[in-house]
């Protein structure tokens, strides 16, 4: 019985934690990855926001991100000459954990699966390592208003 109650346990604990947070708006700017509410510390350099409230809506060049616009997806153009945050790839991310360069991040519950892609740092608030089916993935929770 107590095997059954910590399987259970541990089946919940991962189904919530994998999930997708509903709170959580996606930004885009220069082909790498933030929040919405990241960017609101750069917004006198900005000189352009675009909103796109579908996946339907999303132009060419950001397609491949579509798999975070289920609460929409934003672009975010700067001023010339204005500075913008750094970033990292997730594949770095993962080789300073320790873990292998393709494997899959989740920030707020969304898979990452191609660990190419730039994130920046601003975003992040919390770094965690989760087991999930067997093998550790990097969770990354972000900075929200």
């Amino acid at each position: 019985m107590k095997k059954l109650l910590y399987i259970f346990l541990v089946f919940v604990s991962g189904v919530l934690l994998a999930q997708k947070s509903t709170d959580v708006k996606f930004a885009v700017y220069n082909n790498a990855i933030g929040t919405a509410s990241m960017f609101d510390l750069y917004k006198d350099s900005i000189e352009k926001v675009n909103i796109f409230k579908t996946k339907a809506n999303l132009p060419s060049h950001l397609k491949k991100f579509d798999y975070l616009a289920d609460n929409g997806l934003i672009e975010i153009k700067f001023k010339k000459n204005a500075g913008f945050p750094d970033r990292l790839s997730l594949e770095m991310l993962n080789e300073q954990n320790n873990l292998p360069k393709d494997r899959t991040v989740f920030i707020e519950g969304y898979p990452f699966n191609d660990t190419t892609t730039l994130v920046y740092n601003d975003m992040i608030s919390n770094i965690e390592l989760l087991d999930s089916n067997g093998q550790k993935n990097i969770h990354i929770s972000t900075i929200r208003n």
